[in-house]
């Protein structure tokens, strides 16, 4: 138990880091908007440049994992985000902030694929499901701290100074990681090289490229409430910035609630499928009456802590359906695939929720967020019967 815990807390904390990192840069953005003399619509293509690398190198980062290991890529993948960081804080202009975003992209993917990879080779099968929730909890909590974090730096001492900060918590986790780099390591069962020449195979099985249509819808919804939430209500609604605000946060609290609930509950129900879709479902008729406009408005930071809090519940016992469809050796590509569909629904999406708005449609962001959370269901049904037409041929 001891070991699977220094493993889990060490997994964690690089994946704490790799969300801080990704929410360190956005709140700064007014100060560097007038610093560097630089729009908020390029301050945001340079969002999208980090999201874009980390979406097309994910896959290949899960290709490295399965081949060399994953406990080397996780140290390069932290290497890379903080001197992405590091180039940044020392930038006077367009150019450093490109090349940082870049790297930081090429770090942030090799994230999802080393650390399943890791929990799955490390951790006991029973503990699983505690890992998984551990993993995406962290997560959360490094993106709560981000905005904290830099906002309270740069109002201090500037910008550069919080990005340079960042980017010590990144040199403070690499080292860490390194001091107990022996309990990363994952042994690597013998592969043929005929077997190695066709790797890519196993991410066109039906279990696999539906678990990416899945995280692909639910990085579609996720994007629509974390990036457009905040404004949709303002509209709707006709409320403040701060009730708005406060919302989306008891949203993100009652999600980091659900996955630690989900964790316990992934451990004791076996069918982790029935528990995915029956947290969506609740989660999304939660939302629906706030699409229609049916809630007060004191009451819709209580209706969004539910409907986080079921979305939540469907964490770990997600990241397990990917695992069952997942064959021996082949955790990092396989991870890596499916998590790529995150940041190929956060690139995809925002310009439609943006039309919706720009039209006078806010509603129009918690129907569509709701139609994502049904679609998520249905692939989760997908998946199963994949899986079950797979064991009976």
């Amino acid at each position: 138990m001891k070991k699977d815990a220094l493993t889990i807390g060490l997994v964690a904390t690089a994946h704490s880091a790799s969300h801080f990192f990704q929410l360190v840069l956005a709140p700064l953005f007014p100060l560097m908007s007038q610093d560097l003399g630089l729009s908020y619509s390029a301050l945001g293509g340079v969002m999208m440049l980090f999201f874009a690398v980390s979406a097309l190198l994910q896959p290949l980062a899960g290709f490295l994992v399965d081949r060399v290991g994953a406990r080397g890529v996780l140290l390069s993948g932290v290497g890379l985000m903080t001197l992405g960081l590091l180039v940044m804080s020392l930038g006077g202009g367009a150019w450093p902030l490109v090349l940082g975003a870049a790297l930081m992209g090429m770090g942030n993917s090799v994230f999802h694929p080393a650390d399943f990879s890791i929990l799955n080779g490390r951790v006991s099968p029973a503990h699983l499901g505690y890992a998984f929730s551990a993993h995406s909890v962290a997560g959360q909590l490094g993106f709560a701290a981000a905005p904290v974090f830099s906002a309270a730096v740069a109002s201090a001492y500037g910008w550069h100074a919080a990005l340079l900060t960042a980017g010590a918590v990144g040199i403070v986790v690499l080292i860490l990681l390194l001091a107990y780099s022996h309990v990363l390591h994952v042994a690597r069962p013998p592969q043929r090289r005929q077997a190695m020449a066709h790797d890519a195979r196993v991410l066109l099985s039906k279990p696999v490229l539906v678990c990416f249509a899945f995280f692909a819808v639910w990085g579609g919804a996720y994007v629509g409430l974390s990036s457009f939430g905040i404004a949709a209500m303002q509209l709707q609604f006709g409320m403040s910035t701060a009730l708005a605000a406060s919302a989306i946060s008891a949203y993100m609290l009652g999600n980091a609630a659900g996955m630690l609930a989900g964790g316990v509950i992934a451990v004791r129900v076996p069918r982790h499928d029935l528990v995915a879709v029956a947290g969506l479902l609740v989660a999304a008729l939660f939302l629906l009456p706030i699409a229609a406009g049916a809630v007060a408005v004191a009451l819709l930071p209580l209706v969004l802590g539910l409907t986080g809090f079921f979305a939540g519940v469907t964490y770990p016992s997600r990241d397990l359906i990917v695992r069952a469809a997942t064959p021996p050796g082949a955790a990092g590509r396989v991870y890596g695939f499916v998590y790529s569909g995150l940041d190929v629904g956060s690139l995809a999406m925002p310009v439609f929720y943006g039309l919706l708005i720009d039209r006078g449609a806010p509603q129009g962001v918690f129907y569509v967020i709701f139609a994502c959370m049904l679609l998520g269901a249905l692939t989760v049904l997908q998946v199963q019967r994949g899986r079950l037409s797979v064991q009976r041929t």
